[in-house]
């Protein structure tokens, strides 16, 4: 799988003072493409989690190109960029669904942990599961 979008509805409560998205509700988003992306590749992240596999998030980025407002459509794209022996990175793009305007880029790195928090390789399942 290449890639994998969402739609949101930009709500009330996503937007601050200035009648914008409020740019921490991206990192909101980013989660919910991640999780939707899984999903779409058969990997639920509650099973994930039942089977003592957790993603925290190391690190994480996003670069606002223009603003989204209260009623926007908007279209989250998320993609694998990298995947190494414990780790995993996505990239996300945030566009206006009716214009097409590129409204961010973000990318996020995560760890494969236990529930111990002691890091783990990537199981085979989910490394062939991510492949596609």
């Amino acid at each position: 799988m290449k890639d994998h979008s969402i739609e949101i509805r930009v709500s009330y409560a996503d937007t601050d003072q200035m009648d914008v998205v409020y740019y921490a509700n991206y990192f909101v988003w980013f989660e919910r493409g991640r999780i939707e992306y899984l999903r779409a590749l058969g990997l639920s992240y509650k099973e994930m989690e039942k089977q003592n596999l957790i993603l925290p998030v190391m690190e994480a980025n996003c670069s606002y190109k223009a603003p989204a407002h209260f009623d926007d459509l908007v279209l989250v794209k998320t993609k694998i960029k990298e995947m190494g022996k414990s780790s995993i990175s996505f990239t996300y793009e945030v566009l206006n669904k009716e214009s097409n305007q590129l409204l961010a880029t973000g990318e996020t790195r995560h760890p494969f942990i236990n529930k111990e928090r002691k890091i783990v390789r990537i199981p085979e399942e989910i490394r062939t599961k991510l492949s596609t």
